[in-house]
């Protein structure tokens, strides 16, 4: 058995991408297990998650996708994620300057910025943001944190910091798990530079530390504008490097995604 794939990161948050058609009948009986299986950095291609693509269905849109985490969980959608499966669809024919991308947060409508072979830059319209608690006490094992529950096709938890000079990865870990999140959530810790700017580290449900995230970057930016801490438009500083946003009614996220590779992967 065999799975083709292709591989691409949006801001160095990688993906593996699979026509949903290439999947073998048995692999397609467990998608989690697969998911674990492909996209493990020491046994398998590594990913922080699977990502499975319909070509264009209807007249709606111009593919589809279903996101697996690696640790073989759902998601709803992924805004770096998106960029990749728009480019991916460029590729292969399906899209040219505005691409439509039918995800499990709906449709999603990207406009291509610029190209240069295998390397995109993207405008993709994230929606709005729900804030569905604009400040809330999380209890947490060290104390309760002040934090902002925000809804932008995922789950997201913000939590403001001063700085970035505490285990933030395990804070983010009980976080993603804590009895308030059933379902878990993202969680991202956003540190106001100036009235346009945030730092951001991410801690994703169902993938860990990621080097940026396009949904987490988001929500951590209306967090900040619900606070008063910036204008728009925000500049995300990541540790991959900047994501911009701009609110104008709904939120519009530029980012990068690159094609860096394509394979069969041959799970045990």
């Amino acid at each position: 058995m065999k799975i083709r794939f292709t591989k691409a990161h949006g801001a160095r948050n990688d993906f593996l991408l699979t026509w949903r058609g290439d999947v073998p009948e048995t692999a397609g009986a467990d998608y989690a297990a697969m998911a674990r299986a492909i996209c493990d950095r020491h046994t398998g291609i590594g990913a922080d998650g699977w990502m499975l693509v319909d070509p264009p269905g209807d007249a709606e849109a111009d593919g589809g996708i279903q996101l697996i985490n690696s640790d073989g969980s759902p998601a709803e959608i992924s805004g770096n994620g998106t960029r990749c499966a728009a480019a991916f669809l460029i590729r292969h024919g399906h899209a040219a300057g505005v691409v439509r991308i039918r995800t499990g947060a709906g449709i999603k409508t990207l406009r291509l910025l610029k190209r240069r072979s295998l390397e995109f830059e993207f405008e993709m319209n994230m929606g709005r943001a729900e804030i569905q608690a604009e400040r809330f006490d999380l209890a947490l094992a060290a104390g309760a944190r002040d934090v902002t529950l925000v809804w932008v096709g995922n789950p997201q938890c913000a939590v403001p910091v001063e700085n970035f000079d505490f285990d933030w990865r395990a804070v983010g870990a009980e976080i993603e798990r804590h009895a308030q999140f059933p379902k878990r959530t993202n969680v991202s810790f956003v540190k106001a530079v100036d009235e346009h700017t945030i730092d951001v580290r991410f801690w994703e449900r169902g993938a860990g530390e990621t080097m940026s995230s396009g949904t987490g970057s988001t929500g951590a930016a209306a967090m900040a504008m619900a606070r008063g801490l910036v204008k728009s438009p925000v500049r995300v500083l990541t540790p991959a490097g900047p994501l911009d946003l701009r609110f104008d009614g709904d939120i519009f996220l530029t980012g990068p995604a690159e094609i860096i590779a394509e394979g069969e992967f041959f799970p045990a």
